[in-house]
């Protein structure tokens, strides 16, 4: 059984503040979208974060992930008319 993979929260301004931002020097910030429409990001972005106007990230909460479902799933099995 995998175990629970926690996340931290984000608003919409929090999530903005991040698009394009480097976490540390090879790596941008990857906020996402969860399965409830909350924005997120890793806890390993938030702890390998190296640079100091983003130490606010470490007062986020933590939740849970919680994978969106698939809008469009890919099709399996036949897709003929019968």
């Amino acid at each position: 059984m995998e175990g629970i993979i926690k996340v931290g929260l984000l608003t919409e301004q929090q999530k903005e503040m991040l698009i394009g931002e480097l976490c540390d020097q090879d790596t941008y910030f990857n906020p996402v979208l969860d399965c409830n429409d909350n924005w997120v990001i890793s806890k390993e972005e938030i702890e390998d974060c190296i640079y100091p106007q983003f130490d606010w990230l470490k007062t986020l909460t933590i939740i849970d992930w919680c994978k969106p479902i698939d809008p469009d799933p890919p099709i399996t099995g036949s897709t003929e008319n019968y």
